[in-house]
């Protein structure tokens, strides 16, 4: 018998996870999903809004808001989803927290991926539990073309682990449900949410930077009206 663990149900395609605060949502996140889908052979990306992210300080609009733009945003691709659960939820959203109930929903066997930049990678290792995190997903880690993830750039301990479990070959994510670290190079766009709120704060336009249904979301609840 197949160890549940180490093997993945047979025809079941990755499933991308992006968390994120999505504060707000905008055309560089939507871009990583959609060239993780592309590249890395996915499934399909599941969108994770966190409700009360843990390492930074409260968002400017309402896990509720947040939510609202992630689902006008993704609405038209096929393979994107959307899971309400950390908003809804009245705890901290931890990473390991959210892929406990997602292999406790889909199975140990289904291959989960977990979305992240180069940077959030960089700093794994100070994420609640991080080591735990490889056995419950793989890791897909977007870069900047050119600039591909250097093990001599990352902490001792990170570097170690990723030593051992990087592999070059995105296939490797449909063999097994966990366990593995791929990286990929997307399209650099220059867009973040601190420039965006910046700009709505300062009366000035965010037009261009993300989808109009979340501008026009953000305008018609008057939201990152101040600093």
């Amino acid at each position: 018998m197949s160890d549940p663990l180490t093997s993945a149900v047979a025809g079941s395609a990755p499933l991308g996870i992006f968390g994120g605060t999505f504060d707000p949502v905008h055309y560089g996140h939507l871009r990583l999903a959609e060239e993780a889908v592309l590249q890395l052979g996915l499934g399909g990306v599941r969108w994770i809004p966190a409700g009360q992210p843990p390492h930074r300080g409260t968002p400017q609009v309402s896990g509720e808001q947040r939510l609202a733009m992630v689902l006008r945003s993704t609405a038209g691709n096929p393979h994107f989803s959307v899971d309400p659960a950390e908003v809804l939820a009245a705890a901290p959203s931890y990473t390991v927290h959210t892929l406990e109930r997602l292999r406790a929903e889909l199975g140990a066997a289904q291959p989960l991926v977990l979305l992240v930049g180069a940077d959030a990678f960089a700093g794994l290792d100070r994420w609640h539990r991080w080591r735990d995190l490889l056995a419950l997903a793989h890791l897909a880690v977007s870069h900047r073309p050119g600039f591909p993830i250097a093990a001599e750039s990352l902490g001792p301990d990170l570097a170690e682990v990723f030593a051992g479990c990087h592999n070059a070959d995105p296939a490797v994510l449909a063999q097994a449900p966990a366990g593995r670290i791929v990286s990929f190079a997307m399209t650099q766009l220059a867009i973040s949410a601190t420039q965006i709120r910046k700009l709505l704060a300062n009366g000035l336009s965010a037009r261009y930077l993300l989808p109009d249904v979340a501008l026009d979301y953000i305008q018609t609840h008057q939201l990152y009206r101040s600093l």
